[in-house]
């Protein structure tokens, strides 16, 4: 049973933090080896639906509300275009557009200049938020494993952690997130906000479509893209990819009702109400990653969480994610850990730093994981 990476140590307390705390951690190239991608094998599985596209896999669908996949990018590649769906072109748009008319008009106080780095207003940080979260109800709040009904129940990940490329404010991959809370998995997640220096890269080399791209510089990835390294499944389109993983991981249970079917009349409102925040790479972020992986407890439709997400996908930070949905097993590790049973809490494996507090996590991690200036 995986429950933490190796790196998490909790022999120690936790450590006290102040916002003048000065932090270092080592810093190791990035290796895209470290990520452990396995190579994709070309097999089918349930009901056969799965189709090989090269080295990587979508899935046949007749789903109308899905959101557009690697098909529609691949038919704009072979006329000549540049790949861009036109969700991705509508995503271009609103990401200056939110900045614009809600960040600098609508929310001058709690996003001042957009600068997340910044003092904000937190009551309207949570007010926000909480409307995020209510927009959502009641998915990505709960784990359906049923803990509740067996004291011995425990959380058993895959022997290998799926690798999810997103970022926050996408509301399609919102959808991923939320499926994973209630399926109670551990993952690893690689923000790729707008303007991402390492990890959209890595989309561009391991999602099987550079082979069609005519101009890779202009080609926006597609979001969210899912690896699976143990079946060796990798695939595109967020609707495919929640079916998918109830299919390998569900033990039986389906998706909560209207989960699918809801994204469209809803999936936009956290992005919305949030001004857009984990969308784009902040622009004073630090260039070179860290040596290890932080790592995260949460759950999808936590106000407080929400708000941490964001900051790690505008700081490109690479970190486990621990689902402590209701009824999570896994809960029981996060009291082992923090005492509490409150999320966020974060482990920085790097510095030894563990905090609980959502204002001292986002302080610590702009402090910390800013490029330094002389």
């Amino acid at each position: 049973m995986a429950m933490l990476s190796q790196s998490s140590s909790f022999t120690n307390p936790p450590q006290k933090f102040s916002s003048n705390t000065q932090f270092s951690f080592p810093v190791s190239p990035f290796s895209v080896s470290t990520s452990k991608f396995s190579p994709f094998s070309p097999r089918l599985l349930g009901n056969g639906n799965w189709v090989s596209q090269g080295n990587r896999f979508r899935a046949k669908s007749a789903d109308p509300d899905a959101d557009p996949g690697f098909s529609q990018e691949e038919d704009a590649v072979s006329s000549g275009g540049t790949g861009t769906t036109p969700s991705t072109s509508f995503l271009s748009v609103l990401c200056p557009l939110l900045k614009l008319l809600l960040c600098e008009t609508l929310h001058p106080f709690s996003f001042p200049a957009g600068d997340p780095s910044q003092e904000r207003n937190y009551l309207l940080e949570v007010a926000t938020s909480s409307l995020s979260t209510l927009s959502r109800f009641p998915w990505g709040s709960r784990s359906l494993s049923d803990s509740s009904q067996s004291e011995e129940a425990t959380t058993v990940d895959p022997p290998t952690r799926l690798q999810l490329f997103e970022f926050e404010a996408c509301p399609f991959c919102r959808r991923v997130r939320e499926a994973i809370t209630e399926l109670d998995l551990s993952v690893e997640v690689y923000p790729c906000p707008k303007g991402s220096v390492r990890h959209r890269e890595m989309v561009r080399r391991f999602g099987g479509k550079e082979a069609v791209i005519i101009n890779v510089k202009s080609w926006d990835p597609w979001f969210p893209f899912l690896i699976d390294p143990n079946t060796g499944i990798s695939m595109y389109e967020s609707g495919e990819i929640v079916k998918y993983l109830f299919q390998q991981y569900g033990k039986g249970k389906s998706p909560s009702t209207g989960l699918l079917e809801s994204t469209l009349f809803t999936g936009w409102m956290p992005t919305i109400l949030r001004a857009g925040r984990g969308m784009t790479l902040w622009e004073k972020a630090r260039l070179d990653p860290p040596a290890k992986k932080l790592e995260l407890f949460s759950y999808e439709n936590n106000l407080y969480a929400r708000i941490v997400r964001e900051a790690l996908c505008e700081l490109e930070l690479p970190y486990i994610l621990q689902n402590v949905g209701e009824g999570s097993p896994r809960t029981k590790l996060l009291i082992e850990a923090s005492g509490s049973k409150e999320v966020p809490f974060i482990i920085d494996p790097n510095t030894g730093m563990q905090i609980g507090d959502y204002k001292k996590i986002l302080s610590y991690l702009f402090q910390t994981y800013a490029m330094v200036t002389v």
